[in-house]
């Protein structure tokens, strides 16, 4: 089926499929399509891939983006861009860079520039991530170890498989390393710029070209109402001013049927990490953050605690898992206009 045809035959209009072929009718836009279909890259890196100028790439990028072959979004001052991945825009997209000869000479030196800059910009945050290193394990060495936590987390959340997983306050993107497989796409959000360069770097070298990270607030997350089937806060809201809101805001991306994962410390009374480490939460009861669970319309299926030998430290490692009830039909009383939940 020719490219034109299968655009159409998924819901492109004769001349969007034509509006989308001309953008990518040109070779530079050619190479750039390949080039987003590995990794998701600025204009700056697409400027030291390509060696043309910074108003020639954004031409190009913007000519694909309102074509609907490329999708842009905002982390901090600097946009990023990568392939389309829904719709009949992203069907000929993918069509088209999967019909490119993988060997042709200028697509291969792309690809080797490209690892260039990806390495670079992998070791700015190496190098952010060792500054910082120290602090995250003291932290560790006060609880059982990492392995254990994540051992009780794969349990408590499952095998999936999930459509759409979310992460809130992605920090490194270990949680997408974990449960990135077995989602057919997953996203990390967080507000820091560096750790979301180290997640991003992590995720490409683990080859998880489904699972992306965004700059953004876990409080106000740029999704729909009910988009994810899974949802992650972990180690995240003892650092909160309203941890309540953030897992309301959690809830609110459910659909029904989806679970939250919570994971963060027990009650404790380590002060020395609210001054040294920005704690603002010194821990949580089963029961305070099952109100919160509960006040989001959430159901608290299982709550486990991780607590740690006198040899470990003195902090005890808490989950809950909170699911979202399936969608309940509504009828009215007898003899009453009032509708309830049946």
């Amino acid at each position: 089926m020719s490219y034109g045809n299968k655009a159409l035959a998924q819901g492109l209009s004769r001349a969007q499929a034509l509006a989308a072929l001309r953008a990518a009718g040109e070779a530079t836009r050619l190479r750039i399509l390949a080039l987003l279909s590995r990794a998701e890259l600025n204009v700056k890196d697409l400027t030291q891939i390509l060696g043309q100028s910074q108003p020639r790439i954004s031409r190009h990028l913007k000519l694909m983006a309102e074509a609907g072959l490329i999708t842009r979004f905002r982390e901090g001052s600097w946009v990023f861009f990568r392939l389309a991945e829904s719709g009949a825009e992203g069907a000929l997209a993918s069509s088209i860079v999967a019909s490119l000869d993988p060997s042709d000479l200028t697509l291969a030196r792309d690809r080797a520039r490209a690892a260039s800059v990806q390495k670079t910009r992998a070791e700015a945050a190496q190098a952010y991530f060792k500054a910082h290193a120290s602090e995250w394990d003291r932290i560790r060495a006060l609880h059982v170890a990492e392995k254990d936590v994540e051992s009780a987390m794969d349990e408590a959340l499952g095998q999936g498989p999930f459509s759409f997983l979310v992460d809130l306050g992605t920090g490194t993107g270990r949680i997408l390393e974990l449960f990135g497989p077995r989602a057919s796409r997953a996203l990390g959000i967080d507000l820091n710029h560096d750790m979301l360069a180290y997640a991003r770097m992590k995720l490409e070298r683990a080859g998880l070209a489904h699972v992306q990270v965004r700059h953004g607030d876990l409080y106000n997350v740029p999704l729909d109402d009910g988009a994810a089937d899974g949802v992650v806060l972990h180690q995240v809201l003892h650092f909160l001013d309203d941890p309540a809101a953030a897992i309301a805001e959690a809830a609110r991306l459910l659909k029904p049927g989806g679970r939250l994962l919570v994971v963060d410390f027990a009650p404790h009374e380590l002060e020395f990490l609210r001054e040294q480490s920005a704690h603002r939460r010194l821990g949580f009861g089963r029961d305070q953050l099952g109100r919160w669970l509960e006040g989001a319309g959430l159901k608290l299926e299982r709550f486990r605690e991780l607590a740690p030998e006198p040899a470990q430290g003195k902090l005890t490692v808490s989950l809950w898992l909170g699911l979202k009830p399936a969608a309940v039909a509504k009828k009215k009383k007898t003899q009453s206009n009032v509708e309830v939940a049946a």
